[in-house]
Formats: structure tokens, sequence, C-alpha cells
């Protein structure tokens, strides 16, 4: 991984202005993006709806917005694309990093990702880090995807069961 990648920052949207902040930094990058309806309406619900929001920093630049929710033992994730000017860096896979170093702080021993039924990138992406699809469909049309890793809190993957 290149030296850039380790100056990927996550900063948690804790506030109105964060959340706006996020929305206002991304809206060209992401306006367009299949996976959900990125508006500063849908955005607030999803926050709303118990979703905590991080802005994906490189020095003070937001290149992707990341959904993270915790179910139980479960962390449930979403996340946006990087800006295509970051593509090729390794930043995809620090946010996969950062999924898996945040859910054993918090003891958490599954990771389900959420994605878009035709975004390969992502699905070529989750295999690299040993998720698996599951069966699971999910969103208005079912075309949001689920993909599961299973490991022991220190990032050992275990098998699904």
């Amino acid at each position: 991984m290149s030296e850039q990648t380790v100056n990927l920052n996550f900063k948690q949207a804790k506030t109105d202005k964060d959340i706006r902040d996020i929305f206002d930094h991304t809206i060209d990058a992401f306006s367009d993006t299949p996976d959900f309806h990125w508006n500063l309406s849908e955005i607030k619900k999803e926050v709303k709806d118990g979703w905590q929001l991080y802005a994906c920093q490189l020095d003070k630049e937001i290149i992707a917005a990341l959904f993270l929710k915790i179910d139980g033992k479960v962390l449930l994730s979403k996340n946006t694309a990087v800006k295509m000017n970051y593509h090729g860096s390794g930043y995809s896979h620090r946010i996969k990093e950062f999924l898996e170093e945040f859910a054993c702080v918090k003891k958490l021993n599954e990771i389900r990702h959420y994605c878009r039924i035709d975004n390969f990138r992502m699905y070529s992406l989750n295999e690299s880090h040993g998720y698996e699809k599951t069966q699971n469909v999910l969103g208005e049309d079912g075309q949001i995807v689920e993909w599961v890793k299973v490991f022991d809190g220190t990032k050992k993957v275990r098998k699904r069961k």
C-alpha cells in the first residue's frame, strides 16, 4: 500500500454542519451513485435511522463517505465510491481496513457490507478482503446485495456458518 493511503482519515459527522460539509464536498462525485440516494434529506434520514456517517478524508479533502451501524455483534456498512481522480491508489482497501479496525475496537465479530448488484468493482474488492456474498437482496428494487465477513475480533477470518 502506498504512503499516501496511510494519510486517509475517518471523521464521524456529529452535527448537522458536519453532515452538510460531507454533502457539499461530495455532491459532484456522488450525486449519481446508484447504491443509495445521495441528497441531504436522504443522508439525514439515514443518520436518523441509526447510521453513523463518516467522511473519508485525504488531508482536508473528502474523497468518499461511509455509513456504519452496529446491530448487536454485527457492523453494517455501506459507502460511496472513492472520487474518480483517486481511484487506483488503495483508498478503497484502506476503507475496508478501517471497517475491520472499527469492528475490532467495538468487539464485533461480523461485518455486513451492502452494495449495488452491478457494482463489480466492489465485488472484487469485497472478495479480496475475505467477504462472502450472501443470498440476501435489499432495496426498493432488490438491487442491493449483502456481503459478510466473519472474524474473531482480531481480524482472523472465520468461515460463515
